[in-house]
């Protein structure tokens, strides 16, 4: 450790015992100065642990000018390394790398050991695709806004949002995280099983000036990213759970349907086989129920033709409701569902 770092340490616990002496509660090196990848204008990433609000104040920031070099002091409280530890992103190298050369309380220490182990299983599970998921959702909010700004600096900035958004997603994924900086992140992506066109659609970003290729770039990103990071879930046969959703989209769509074709109604047309379809989608994601593309049959020019295709869907589905051994409730009028939904026959 180079002596100039060893002095920034001690300089911390000496003043921590000055101002706050119950906050620290331990400190470690990450980054370059951890790593070894250190070069003459490198800085040092502390992790400075605090117990408390007073410790915030042994934060601070500096320049040296006989090396011209910057320095920022930052705390972390328990808070900050459970966010860590629960992967809502992968530049987590701070938490699980940090390389601890001060232990003021040694409980605390025992807690950070415990906090990686569950960062570990974390990234060796299966909650780590819901991460993925969620950075997928964030990286497509920052492309929309990319689509919806015309200012090459806010577009660009945008861009940064899908790149670390969908670098996170990536690393997750194959249950890994970060642990150099920002000059080594193409390295470690490059070092998953990706696609080099990945690694030089992002180069490519960095370079471009044109507004409309880095939107076509960002949008080639996510295509890919949506087929690489694509977790292939084994689907259930079609079970007893299913009762009850056949009747749920006659009931909320059918007549809605066939209203908005007499009505030529295409709005409601649309809006109705649109429900109809997400429907099927949240179903066919749990249960192999067959595939359902209501939407690219969809016919906005002949609505009757939509009235068909949401027969032909039932139609096929009840056949799922066969296979699974569950019988549609029909009944011939009001009468006979209320004597059997009593279950008082007299009823009738």
């Amino acid at each position: 450790m180079k002596d100039v770092n060893q002095i920034i340490i001690n300089a911390v616990i000496e003043k921590a015992e000055k101002v706050c002496p119950d906050s620290l509660a331990l400190i470690g090196i990450y980054g370059s100065a951890a790593t070894g990848d250190e070069y003459e204008k490198s800085d040092l990433d502390l992790l400075i642990l605090i117990q408390d609000d007073e410790g915030w104040q042994l934060g601070t920031g500096f320049i040296l000018d006989d090396s011209k070099v910057g320095y920022d002091i930052y705390c972390t409280n328990w808070s900050g390394l459970k966010y860590d530890a629960s992967c809502h992103h992968a530049q987590i190298s701070k938490l699980m790398d940090s390389k601890i050369v001060y232990v003021k309380n040694q409980e605390a220490y025992e807690e950070l050991c415990k906090l990686r182990e569950q960062a570990q299983l974390l990234l060796a599970g299966e909650e780590r695709f819901q991460r993925v998921r969620e950075l997928m959702d964030k990286a497509k909010i920052s492309y929309a806004n990319a689509c919806l700004h015309e200012e090459s600096g806010q577009v660009r900035l945008d861009a940064y949002g899908v790149i670390c958004y969908l670098a996170d997603a990536v690393m997750l994924f194959h249950g890994r995280y970060f642990k150099r900086g920002t000059k080594r992140m193409l390295e470690e992506l490059a070092a998953l099983p990706v696609e080099a066109a990945f690694i030089d659609s992002l180069k490519h970003i960095a370079s471009s000036k044109d507004i409309l290729e880095i939107r076509a770039l960002l949008k080639r990103l996510l295509l890919y990213a949506e087929g690489h990071l694509k977790q292939e879930k084994e689907k259930k046969k079609p079970s007893e759970g299913l009762c009850g959703t056949y009747e749920e989209m006659y009931s909320n769509w059918r007549n809605k349907v066939e209203e908005a074709a007499g009505k030529n109604d295409v709005f409601a047309a649309f809006m109705n086989m649109c429900s109809l379809h997400y429907m099927f989608a949240e179903i066919s994601a749990e249960a192999a129920i067959g595939t359902y593309n209501i939407m690219e049959a969809y016919n906005p020019d002949c609505l009757e033709n939509n009235v068909s295709l949401f027969d032909a869907c039932l139609q096929k589905y009840e056949a799922v409701y066969k296979a699974a051994g569950i019988a549609i409730k029909r009944y011939s009028d009001v009468d006979e569902f209320a004597a059997d939904y009593s279950g008082n026959p007299a009823a009738g």
